[in-house]
């Protein structure tokens, strides 16, 4: 579950379900090729693939999620806690394989418990995400600050400048790269793309 971010599904392949959990309660909805389906802060969510799903995952608050937007669903316990959280959460280097097993069942059971636990249980897993994130809120601004807010600052100035007639800005203009790699994240095996770090190429006259 993310604590300040959006994300989005764009399935590319496959089939599965996304099971979700949030204040209206328990739904699946479908996934298949075309499907494009997002969710807000505060939607617990599960992707169970049905045979070669792939999805292409849009997050909203460039770097956030990086930086610990988003609370696994371990037992109520394990939540509560923040030093037993840390644990269950890090992933250590010499067992990687293994330890992402663990965590996914951890957070699987936690999710099976807090889909019958009723409004309660989720108000309680609430209360225990915000207590977890809580000391990372300031940086996190930080971060906010210099990209999303930064880009909104910048768009508001293109649109001032357009009303002026003045094509200033479009002499700025330049390709940006961000290549793939490889990691294991919370949701699974990922091939990230970090479009907050990209690669600018200069234009070539044309």
């Amino acid at each position: 579950m993310h604590t300040a971010s959006t994300e989005a599904y764009v399935v590319v392949a496959g089939r599965g379900t996304l099971q979700t959990l949030d204040a209206h309660g328990l739904r699946e909805t479908e996934l298949g090729p075309g499907s494009t389906v997002w969710f807000t802060p505060g939607t617990i969510h599960r992707a169970v693939n049905r045979g070669g799903l792939e999805v292409v995952v849009v997050m909203s608050n460039a770097g956030l999620p990086e930086a610990g937007d988003a609370v696994m669903t371990f037992p109520p316990e394990i939540v509560a806690d923040p030093e037993r959280y840390r644990e269950a959460a890090t992933l250590p280097p010499d067992d990687v394989g293994k330890a992402v097993e663990r965590r996914r069942d951890l957070a699987v059971e936690g999710f099976l418990r807090l889909a019958g636990g009723g409004h309660e249980a989720l108000r309680t897993f609430y209360d225990s995400a915000v207590t977890l994130v809580r000391p990372k809120a300031v940086r996190w601004r930080g971060i906010w600050e210099s990209t999303v807010a930064q880009e909104t600052r910048r768009t508001a100035g293109i649109l001032d400048a357009l009303e002026r007639g003045d094509a200033t800005h479009l002499l700025r203009s330049a390709l940006m790269e961000s290549p793939p790699h490889e990691r294991w994240g919370m949701c699974g095996h990922l091939r990230a793309h970090d479009v907050a770090h990209p690669i600018v190429h200069t234009p070539e006259p044309s």
